[in-house]
């Protein structure tokens, strides 16, 4: 009978000393208070263990993408400023002040739909300018005609119900070397800081600004302002493979174990489609892992694929032969002794890079896309192991005690490895 409380099928290891390693280097390189931006589930690291976690080591505020996410940080004990990057229904701006939640205002429209929904419910929303300086998505254009944007900025200033107390923008190729996108970047900083000095010069307080995404802050450190908002680099990935920091140490590994093993014939096929075919004999794994959990199908083998995935197993590359399924994937073990039933299997993780097998960076590579997606991806099904003080450790609720210190509940428990 075993004594943990997450099945052991498929797991992703999350390492909350690799996490608060990456915030104290964000700390010390930029040397401003740091924003962690742990929207999509603290990029799929699981937000209610993550956002205490930071804050308990330094972090002076949050970002997420919505009131959903940022009423599921205060419901976990998170006590720090959290502003919401993106929309809000108007009609919800009693839950942005029960809740003391800072909204996005990037439009003359939505402030005056959020500030007559907030004369209608009696209360004050505090809020933040969102400026577009280059990135084209939301925000007042101050790139396209600087003068109607600060007219917009400054009416909506003076709308009541509504408390303006900062202001942002974001880098749209801050995390690429080229010449042209450096000055692209460069520019779009410029013009920041010119609208921040001239709203401030027309008398509008702007005590919070922040223009840093993960690249600008540790590529650009002298353009902190008041605040930086760090993304990616808290999980220990490099925003491009163009820009990579030294220090960050990558803070998931997705786990799983080998269910099954048996001989493969020459000419016999695996999985649907039969996209291989022995030419040899093989031995042959089942791992219990598919593009249920977030493993991406792109990553199946075929003969001669050579962007197929690798996983590890008893520290040895593990290719993928055949299709991906949605819960099993098989792999190719001839050259590893000895695999047997429930041995653990590392899918991906930094451990990997050694031996050839896949990290998130090389998985997001073999499939065109970027490591952001990849960790986002892990499904929801797949439990979050926290390793913390080198032990692991299975999560549940945790919660503020009157006295202000946190309260880990019963199923915070440490299990040996």
């Amino acid at each position: 009978m075993t004594n943990e409380l997450y099945e052991k099928h498929c797991w992703a290891l999350v390492d909350l000393d690799a996490m608060q390693s990456n915030l104290a280097l964000i700390q010390k390189t930029v040397g401003a208070p740091v924003c962690c931006v742990v929207k999509a589930d603290a990029y799929g690291h699981g937000a209610a263990v993550a956002g205490p976690w930071l804050e308990e080591n330094g972090a002076a505020a949050f970002a997420v993408s919505c009131l959903a996410e940022a009423r599921h940080l205060r419901r976990h004990g998170i006590s720090k400023p959290i502003l919401i990057l993106g929309y809000t229904d108007p009609l919800q701006v009693d839950q942005l002040a029960f809740n003391c939640i800072t909204q996005t205002v990037y439009s003359e429209e939505y402030a005056k739909a959020l500030s007559a929904a907030a004369q209608n419910a009696g209360v004050e929303v505090h809020c933040h300018f969102k400026v577009d300086t280059g990135m084209g998505r939301i925000g007042f254009s101050v790139r396209s005609d600087f003068e109607a944007a600060i007219a917009a900025m400054e009416r909506c200033a003076a709308l009541p119900e509504l408390h303006f107390s900062g202001i942002f923008q974001h880098f749209a190729v801050a995390d690429s070397t080229t010449p042209e996108n450096e000055a692209y970047t460069q520019a779009q900083h410029a013009l920041f800081e010119r609208t921040v000095q001239r709203l401030q010069a027309d008398g509008v307080a702007l005590h919070t600004i922040h223009c840093a995404n993960s690249a600008a802050q540790m590529r650009y450190p002298e353009w902190h302002h008041s605040l930086t908002r760090a993304g990616i680099i808290l999980y220990g990935l490099d925003p491009s493979p163009e820009v990579h920091f030294d220090g960050l140490r990558p803070t998931m590994t997705l786990k799983s174990v080998v269910t099954f093993v048996k001989d493969l014939l020459p000419g016999e096929s695996v999985s649907y489609g039969r996209t291989y075919t022995a030419n040899t004999p093989r031995k042959v794994a089942t791992v219990c892992v598919g593009y249920a959990d977030g493993y991406p199908r792109a990553l199946s083998g075929s003969n001669g694929n050579p962007n197929a995935g690798v996983m590890s197993i008893r520290g040895k590359p593990a290719p993928i032969i055949g299709r991906v399924c949605m819960d099993q994937t098989l792999v190719d073990v001839t050259d590893i002794p000895d695999v047997k039933m429930n041995d653990e299997v590392t899918v991906f993780g930094p451990e990997n890079a050694a031996i050839g097998a896949d990290t998130a960076d090389s998985i997001a590579t073999k499939t065109g896309t970027i490591n952001y997606e990849i960790i986002c991806g892990i499904s929801r099904r797949v439990p979050r192991v926290y390793l913390r003080d080198a032990r692991r450790c299975v999560s549940g609720t945790i919660w503020r005690k009157p006295d202000g210190t946190r309260q880990y509940s019963q199923l915070l428990y440490h299990c040996p490895h």
